[in-house]
């Protein structure tokens, strides 16, 4: 079983920074991040593999959005750069478990709001 949190969502300025953390406890073949609006379906935004710690974004990610991990604090990161007001949404971090080949457990879920 697999547990995931996220923390580190709030209010910023647009072109400010914002770092997400999600804290995950089992064994994960890889660890994502998505976000969702309302009234729109979950976006992808990017995931790290577990045993190679490669990194893959969707096309519209790339560049300012960057995922780490610290494999000490078990922690998976989104650092969020330059943001813009069309970042706002509720950032959910995500894994697949071990033999799993989609992503089967979410976290709660992290407001992030970006303000002009």
């Amino acid at each position: 079983q697999v547990q995931l949190e996220e923390s580190g969502g709030g209010l910023v300025q647009a072109g400010d920074s914002l770092r997400l953390s999600c804290t995950v406890s089992g064994r994960t073949s890889f660890v994502g991040w998505f976000r969702q609006v309302p009234k729109k379906e979950r976006e992808f935004v990017g995931r790290i593999d577990e045993s190679t710690g490669s990194t893959y974004y969707a096309d519209s990610m790339k560049g300012r959005f960057t995922i780490s991990r610290d494999n000490a604090r078990n922690t998976v990161y989104l650092q969020m750069n330059s943001l813009k007001t069309e970042d706002t949404a509720v950032y959910y971090c995500a894994a697949a478990g071990l033999g799993d080949g989609q992503f089967v457990y979410w976290g709660q879920g992290a407001q992030v709001t970006v303000a002009s």
